[in-house]
């Protein structure tokens, strides 16, 4: 899996309605064949900070970029933001699945 969290910080005027402005870009990449998760997540203490959480299997990393969204996206996002977005990729070689956490077992 290609793990990927990016960390984008919204210009005030866009935070209330970043989520859905940029909302055919989540919708088309998680339309792509070799996506597993693509979520976003708006800080409750900074209502400017959005992450994004993305999993990808391990070929899809150039069929997304080369996606006619993520070059949209390449264009237009930018626009929204104050800075440019800070990020954390990682492969984790043939994962595809989220695993149970040990430390906080739910016992019904």
């Amino acid at each position: 899996m290609i793990l990927i969290n990016v960390k984008f910080r919204v210009k005030p005027e866009h935070t209330a309605t970043f989520l859905t402005d940029i909302d055919w870009f989540t919708t088309a990449t998680r339309a792509e064949p070799g996506n597993l998760f693509f979520d976003w997540y708006q800080s409750p203490a900074d209502p400017g900070e959005f992450i994004l959480v993305e999993g990808f299997h391990d070929d899809a990393a150039e069929p997304h970029v080369n996606s006619e969204h993520f070059q949209r996206a390449c264009r237009e996002l930018p626009g929204y933001l104050v800075e440019t977005p800070e990020i954390i990729n990682t492969l984790i070689a043939g994962k595809t699945v989220w695993d149970r956490m040990a430390e906080f077992q739910v016992k019904n």
